[in-house]
Order: C-alpha cells, then sequence, then structure tokens
C-alpha cells in the first residue's frame, strides 16, 4: 500500500534524518528503514483516514523543514546511511523529492492500465500500458 508506505517515511525518513545529521553528523547512522512497517501501521485503517494522516504528516514536515532555514552549508552535511554510507540533507530532501514522483508514476500506470481495454489500438502509443 502506496499511501501506509508514504506515512511511515513521514514518520521516520526523511524530515527525521535531516533532523539526524544537523545534530549528530556521520556519528549517528540512520536506522534502517522498515519497509513492513506499512502494513502493520496501517491494518484496519480506511483510506480517508490513511489520507488525512499523510496529510497532516507532510504539512507538519514542510513546516519543520521550512522552519529549519537550510542555509547551502547545511545541506553539505555528512549523515550515514546504514546501507548507502555518506549521504548529505541536499541528497536526502531530492531522494524525497523523486520517491514521492517515482510513487506517482507508480500509482498513474496502475490506473492507466485499467484503460487498457477501453482504449484498444492507442495502447501501442501510450507508454503508461507498458
Amino acid at each position: 500500500m502506496v499511501i501506509g508506505h508514504l506515512i511511515h517515511g513521514e514518520k521516520t525518513d526523511w524530515v527525521a534524518r535531516v533532523m539526524i545529521i544537523l545534530e549528530h553528523g556521520p556519528h549517528q547512522p540512520f536506522e534502517p528503514f522498515d519497509r513492513d512497517a506499512q502494513f502493520r501501521d496501517s491494518q484496519g485503517k480506511p483510506i480517508s483516514a490513511l489520507l488525512d494522516e499523510f496529510a497532516e504528516r507532510r504539512a507538519d514536515n514542510l513546516v519543520q523543514l521550512r522552519t529549519l532555514d537550510l542555509q547551502p552549508a547545511h545541506l553539505e552535511l555528512v549523515g550515514t546511511h546504514p546501507a548507502l554510507g555518506r549521504i548529505t540533507p541536499r541528497q536526502l530532501v531530492a531522494t524525497w523529492t523523486a520517491h514521492d514522483l517515482a510513487h506517482v508514476l507508480q500509482v498513474s500506470r496502475v490506473m492507466a492500465k485499467r484503460y487498457k481495454q477501453e482504449v484498444g489500438p492507442w495502447a501501442e502509443y501510450l507508454s503508461v500500458m507498458r
């Protein structure tokens, strides 16, 4: 479930990890991302509640990020990712953006493929159908 995954990222990844870098630098590695937490945390919750939770957490994280008033030097500080090694806040925030876009693409492909039969021969020209 994409929305559960995004919520978990809002709780434990992006801004939380920027904070670790700002406070501890490379001396405190991040906890590994729990790729199963989304299933436990979202179980039994209606999609409307999950969407509301995501919207609230994302808004809070954006406020927190703005409040940090990161300057160019802050973006080049170094942190330690458990699998990737040295990373910077600049890379982390860029990855946050690209990660969201990857999931938007994923969702749009699933939605578009529901129309594959209806579009008929035009499917050949629509890359989203592949």
